[in-house]
């Protein structure tokens, strides 16, 4: 466990710090950016807070971003109680509180936002908290993070937080090298000792086995055993002995060994709901009468005005019995206001168990005792894949509650399709690198043509971290291409001879050699002329010195054919293309028996007398001619007989190898070097295509899309320039919009999706026909094709903005609350930027009028729009205040506040 500096209490924390936390203070004391990196729940949050500390005893202004709401929500809480109200504001695409403040809480969309379009807000900017920044790894939203490390002011200190990562030092040698002198600081240990536990239900047993997976940092032993498929005898059939532990029993043996409260990772929403069912069912229940009533409150504070019969079908009966028996879920499925009652209950000690979709491990502080992982593997929607070291490391990180627990716990339960080696394997495993995922984007070229020249933009672009990480494996391979060059040179300075000389000396001696192996070509040559044999031929299998063989059975597999054979002398032997230098040659046939059967031994001796007595021909073979013209050729080589002519031709040979080494590595250097500027230049090409810039200044459509923040930007800014957005009813519009923020992900082919007006069905071909136009231009520019409009979600969100209840709509829909409320929120979002872009003031009218009539019900008192735990979730683009909504429900999941603005929503930025 990590030691403080000593037993003394920080006056500024209140407790003693550990060296990693001094170390980075004192970066952050002397004005320079750093980067924290170190496990969950180790503190780091004590660096943000002092150079926050410091920012506000200057006057200075502070931002602390975070890449999902629901942590910025938490966050903005926290820091109103450390600094007052008045100091502390709030942005996200929910809300907008005090956003003037000098501590300013946001996600990382929205400040890349203000850096492209308020840049002047930045003026007095100190210090920006980037948290959680390994993030930037993401596919989809991890670019943001970079955008922000760029294009940040220079006079502004960074200081970031991450999870431990294999190559800290590299990310931190990045960020200097874009943004100046910046410190690495590095924690590696856990700030609580995690124990790796092994847990598998012994049919023979009365309770399940337990055993730490490593021992002196090595596989357990012992663990091998539970590897073998031993069965026990009983009634009826055998039955393997070992079988993963049921849930209920895993809870019974945690809490007997006083390892609650627990978070059971279940790779599946419905699991999820299943293992709370079950201990519902058992007769679990961890709570005291104090505690129940506790719990209820809270409940109450979160789900607020909501009406009764939309918490029956959020099936809120079942959700509070569990939260009242100490148990819950978590998972994306949920509506918001019941995942953060979750949280808060489980914070405060009244929920013990949790089952939670591994998407916990990136959401808000909720540290345990234990963590369970039922399975290594999960599934992506194609096929299973086994956790990388990175993933068990963030789930296990979960495990140990500071200051509350000595050691926590990870137990990782038997599964017939994982090794106890494996689970070892990943136990041991420090292995985490980070990878850059950054790329260009329309958005980001439109925002690049307006602030510099084409040098400068692709400057700015060519100090990505993803070209700086493809540029240090450059530097790798430039070393290793100028070590094969020093080699080829003296290889080929020992050389005494030509080398077209050798080449050929070595070509006639290939063509003479009995044994020389041949090459693809020739395998498949060989290959379909064993096909063509029959039982009976006779044949010679190396030209005309070879033996005749008659062919006994021709078997034709997948893998190849493979011909038995036999001699006049009786031997049987099986051949295949790989066997023979060439092609076979037939030279006659024998009668094969009545009844032949090629496996009978009796059978074979009857061929091979046949064969002794058979009339062949031996005549003239082509390839012997061959053979003996190469022989006579390479008698006369002036090389033939050099005494040194052997060490050359291994010479040469080695020179070969080394040249197709040194082309190979070339390609691969072109492949790395200036691949940002690459795609930039194919971007830039297609949007001057299509009228968004002329002679490098922005047109019109230029403007729009650089204020477009979304995976579909520029198919977004086609169809508002088409005018498929005019002219349509609020709850159309709204439709239309889930068609570009929803995607279907299911194997399952979505259901048919009927469209509620025949406008609406116009619209949604013309914007199909659109889209199609537009990936038919990035392919033919070699670029990523923007994803196909999806008109799933339309009727439900058609229905909503129109005013149908909650109920009417999930009825009859496979559909959870949470995900129904993800996806109403996304739709917001989009319709927040589209009431802001310069398009058709009636059309952005209608699209506030579409916002609005989303955000009620449910949704309103859903104040995370994304939670950043779902392949669903979308980035935080939305300009939106959602602060009055907040406050009418009490505040609960933003500390309070009030609205800003005169509309009483607040500010729409």
């Amino acid at each position: 466990m990590t030691q403080p500096v000593d037993a003394a209490v920080d006056a500024r924390f209140g407790f003693a710090l550990d060296p990693f936390q001094v170390d980075a203070l004192r970066v952050v004391d002397e004005g320079r950016s750093v980067l924290v990196a170190a496990p969950t729940g180790s503190g780091k949050t004590v660096v943000a807070e002092h150079a926050l500390d410091l920012a506000v005893r200057r006057g200075t202004k502070a931002f602390y971003t975070s890449p999902i709401k629901a942590l910025s929500n938490q966050k903005f809480a926290d820091l109103r109680r450390r600094f007052g109200n008045e100091r502390v504001g709030l942005l996200t695409g929910d809300n907008s509180i005090n956003g003037d403040a000098q501590v300013v809480v946001m996600t990382t969309e929205v400040l890349r936002n203000m850096i492209y379009a308020e840049p002047g807000r930045l003026d007095a900017l100190e210090v920006v908290i980037l948290d959680e920044v390994h993030y930037l790894q993401d596919s989809f939203r991890g670019p943001v993070w970079e955008e922000v490390i760029i294009h940040l002011p220079s006079h502004v200190r960074i200081v970031a937080l991450s999870a431990t990562v294999s190559n800290a030092e590299e990310l931190a040698a990045w960020i200097s090298s874009v943004r100046g002198a910046t410190e690495v600081v590095i924690e590696r240990r856990r700030p609580v000792e995690l124990i790796d536990l092994f847990m598998v239900e012994d049919r023979t047993a009365e309770r399940p086995h337990v055993l730490p997976v490593l021992v002196d940092g090595r596989p357990n032993p012992e663990g091998q055993r539970f590897d073998r498929q031993e069965t026990r005898k009983g009634k009826g059939r055998p039955r393997s002995r070992f079988r993963t532990p049921r849930r209920v029993d895993v809870l019974d043996e945690l809490g007997e060994q006083d390892m609650l409260p627990a978070i059971t990772f279940v790779f599946s929403r419905a699991g999820c709901d299943d293992a709370v069912a079950q201990c519902l069912d058992a007769g679990l229940r961890y709570t005291t009468r104090d505690e129940r009533r506790r719990i209820r409150a809270i409940a109450d504070e979160h789900i607020g005005t909501l009406d009764r019969s939309d918490l029956e079908v959020l099936g809120y009966t079942r959700w509070i019995a569990g939260l009242e028996a100490g148990i819950a879920a978590h998972h994306a499925g949920m509506v918001p206001p019941f995942k953060e009652a979750v949280e808060e209950c489980f914070t405060e000690g009244l929920v013990k168990a949790v089952f939670a979709t591994e998407t916990l491990a990136l959401g808000v502080n909720m540290p345990a005792r234990s963590v369970v992982i039922e399975k290594l593997t999960k599934f992506t929607g194609e096929h299973h894949e086994p956790l990388t070291p990175g993933q068990y490391t963030q789930l296990t990180g979960r495990a140990g509650r500071r200051g509350l627990d000595p050691v926590g716990y990870a137990v990782v339960l038997w599964t017939p399709w994982v090794g106890f080696g494996e689970v070892a394997a990943l136990a041991a495993s420090n292995e985490y690198v980070l990878r850059s995922a950054f790329r260009p984007t329309y958005n980001m070229a439109a925002n690049l043509v307006r602030r510099y020249d084409p040098d400068g933009a692709i400057e700015l672009l060519n100090r990505s971290f993803a070209q700086f990480q493809a540029d240090r494996d450059t530097s790798g391979m430039l070393q290793r291409i100028e070590q094969r060059r020093a080699q080829l040179e003296r290889v080929q300075a020992g050389i005494g001879a030509p080398l077209d000389e050798l080449a050929e000396l070595r070509a006639l001696r290939d063509a003479t050699s009995r044994h020389r192996r041949p090459d693809a070509a020739q395998l498949r040559r060989t290959d379909t002329a064993l096909a063509a044999l029959a039982p009976g031929e006779v044949v010679r299998l190396d030209g005309r010195r070879a033996e005749p063989v008659a062919v006994l059975s021709v078997a034709r597999r997948r893998s190849g054919v493979k011909v038995r054979v036999i001699n006049a002398g009786g031997r049987v032997r099986n051949v295949t293309a790989e066997d023979l230098p060439r092609a076979p040659t037939t030279v006659g046939s024998v009668e094969l028996p009545e009844r032949f059967t090629p496996h009978n031994r009796g059978a074979q001796k009857a061929v091979a007398r046949l064969l002794r007595s058979a009339d062949l021909d031996a005549g003239a073979d082509e390839a012997d001619e061959e053979t003996a013209a190469a022989a006579a050729r390479l008698r006369d080589h002036p090389l033939a007989h050099h005494p040194d002519v052997d060490t050359w031709l291994r010479a040469a040979q080695r020179a070969e190898r080394l040249e197709r080494d040194l082309d190979d590595l070339q390609r691969r250097v072109d492949a790395r070097t200036d691949t940002m500027a690459r795609r930039f230049r194919r971007i830039i090409e297609l949007l001057e295509g299509r009228g968004y810039l002329v002679d490098w200044e922005l047109t019109a459509r230029g403007e729009l899309l650089a204020g477009l923040y979304h995976e579909c930007d520029l198919l977004i800014a086609e169809a508002a320039f088409a005018g498929i957005f005019d002219d349509l009813a609020p709850a159309e519009l709204a439709a239309l919009a889930s068609c570009l923020t929803y995607e279907h992900r299911s194997r399952l082919a979505p259901p048919a999706t009927t469209l509620p007006s025949a406008t609406l069905r116009q619209r949604v071909g013309a914007l199909v026909e659109v889209a199609d136009a537009l990936a038919g231009d990035e392919e033919d520019a070699g670029l990523t094709r923007t994803r196909r409009p999806d008109p799933t979600f339309a009727p439900l969100a058609w229905a909503w903005a129109a005013g149908r209840d909650l109920q009417t709509l999930l009825s009859a829909e496979e559909l959870s609350g949470g995900d129904f409320v993800r996806n109403v929120k996304q739709v917001i979002d989009l319709l927040d930027q589209l009431g802001e872009l310069p398009i058709n003031p009636a059309t952005a009218h209608t699209a506030r009028q579409a916002s609005d009539a989303l955000f009620r019900g449910v949704v309103s008192l859903s104040t995370e729009v994304g939670t950043g735990d779902d392949p669903d979730d979308g980035p935080d683009n939305g300009p939106a205040d959602r602060a009055a909504a907040a406050d009418a429900a009490g505040g609960a999941a933003t500390g309070g506040g009030t609205a800003e603005g005169p509309d009483g929503r607040g500010d729409r930025r």
